[in-house]
């Protein structure tokens, strides 16, 4: 069943790899939320949240594309004086319209505090300087990812939300406010800059580039400007909607829900890492059967977890907000959790599936679908949010990553056809539905009932699966293959 059963064993081992890391990452994310809500104001936390959305858009503007132009050409790449001209060159850039872009932002810095931050100038002018070293992190980052250094990929993905949960305990331990904990994440953002450059500048070395190769990134790059910027609006401006219309508070009720839904994205994001340079090096050698083995078990094995995980979270979001946050958070935004859950779901297929756009250069197609699904859901936002509160923006959440879901699975079927799996969603969906009569039964309400029916309802998807076949012994025997291979 598989030609080359190294590679494909390297393949699963750091799909785990990255797999587990990120478990720990949503992990911290959950205690930040219990340190945050339990210890500061609703609208302190919301600040906060607001933090979070806006230090995302600067370096989807100030990176020009170039993480991902690193991760598409760098792949094959061996010799040191080509690596080194590539890296220092985008590094560079970089580097030059990150201070552009964070200098207007100190420049507006008392218009963000009226509007964002309750008039706390402080925070804002904080603000540029945590996006700054953001944005040459995300280029140190993309340099692991790029040649595959998984582990040391993993170790910093880790560092950054752990020291900032270490942080967040001191602030509340000490009694420090939001201003102090604000100011820690520029800390880190420093330290990680400090130690991600020290082991590239190891590892590579130092020289000053020619900038010989930039045209061609920028041109590979630059399209998925409006991609990523239209992402980063249907997934982050419904906060900064809400936060003007109806005040920081509400943002405060609003994310921990969607921050419970988001954990499923975190299923599909080893294989968003993973996949890139993988597939870049199945096509560049037209390897096509390769590539399309491979997105066809990544985006089975996501589907596998991620379907039941979308009826755990949606059947036990308000007693895990409740154990979590606050009764008032809980009561307020459970209900957010189902609709950002499936969101998340059908994002996830995309992000495996949209590849097959980024083998084939065709970014342009990527940003334009981004850009319409962005009006549609700011647009949307703005006319409903008033109306009908927080809820509305998880509906439009999901409105906008069924319209992208859709149009990317139509298109992607015209560059590269691959087999999926039809049958196989069926299956597990009814394992699923089954499983959830467990949860319903036994309606857990602390965490060592709840510790209980997740356990008793895997057991049961698992069980049900197996029955009807929705993996069969030859994918068994496969992964069998890899755990023995040496």
């Amino acid at each position: 069943m598989v030609d080359n059963l190294s590679e494909y064993k390297l393949f699963v081992q750091r799909i785990g790899l990255v797999g587990i890391s990120n478990i720990l990452v949503s992990l911290s994310g959950l205690i930040l939320v219990i340190l945050l809500t339990k210890n500061f104001s609703v609208q302190d936390y919301g600040m906060w949240v607001q933090i979070g959305a806006l230090t995302a858009l600067v370096p989807l503007l100030a990176t020009l594309g170039m993480d991902h132009a690193m991760s598409r050409y760098l792949a094959s790449v061996e010799k040191k004086e080509k690596i080194q001209e590539a890296f220092y060159s985008i590094t560079g850039l970089v580097t030059v319209v990150s201070l552009i872009l964070c200098f207007i932002l100190f420049l507006f810095s008392n218009m963000i505090a009226a509007t964002l931050f309750n008039d706390n100038v402080t925070i804002a002018i904080t603000l540029p300087l945590i996006a700054f070293f953001g944005c040459l992190n995300l280029v140190n980052f993309s340099f692991f990812r790029a040649f595959q250094k998984m582990k040391l990929y993993s170790i910093f993905s880790l560092l950054s939300p752990y020291l900032t949960v270490v942080m967040i305990a001191y602030v509340v331990k000490t009694g420090l406010g939001i201003v102090e904990a604000v100011f820690g994440l520029f800390i880190i953002q420093l330290i990680l800059f400090i130690a991600t450059s020290t082991l590239i500048i190891l590892d590579i070395g130092f020289k000053i580039p020619g900038f010989n190769d930039t045209r061609k990134y920028l041109a590979f790059g630059i399209p998925l400007i409006p991609s990523n910027l239209s992402s980063w609006m249907v997934d982050q401006s419904d906060r900064l909607i809400i936060g003007i219309m109806l005040g920081t508070a509400f943002v405060g009720y609003y994310s921990p829900g969607y921050t419970l839904g988001s954990t499923i994205f975190l299923l599909a994001l080893p294989f968003g890492i993973i996949l890139t340079p993988l597939l870049s090096s199945y096509y560049d050698q037209n390897q096509l059967d390769q590539v399309k083995t491979v997105l066809r078990y990544s985006l089975k094995y996501f589907l596998l977890i991620a379907i039941p995980a979308f009826f755990f979270l949606s059947l036990l979001s308000k007693p895990i907000l409740l154990i979590l946050t606050t009764p008032e958070i809980a009561q307020n935004g459970y209900i957010i959790t189902p609709f950002v859950a499936l969101s998340m779901l059908l994002f996830g297929i995309y992000g495996i599936i949209g590849h097959i756009f980024i083998i084939n250069e065709k970014t342009r197609f990527i940003g334009k679908i981004w850009v319409i699904a962005a009006i549609l859901n700011i647009v949307l936002n703005i006319i409903f949010i008033p109306q009908f509160g927080i809820i509305a923006a998880a509906v439009m959440t999901l409105i906008a990553y069924t319209f992208t879901f859709a149009l990317t699975w139509f298109y992607s079927r015209k560059y590269l056809d691959f087999e999926f799996e039809s049958l196989f969603i069926l299956k597990s969906i009814l394992a699923s539905i089954l499983m959830s009569l467990s949860i319903i039964l036994i309606d857990p309400q602390s965490i060592f009932s709840l510790l209980i029916v997740i356990l008793t309802s895997s057991m049961i998807y698992i069980i049900i699966l197996l029955i009807l076949k929705g993996v069969t012994r030859e994918e068994i025997q496969f992964f069998k293959e890899l755990l023995q291979f040496n």
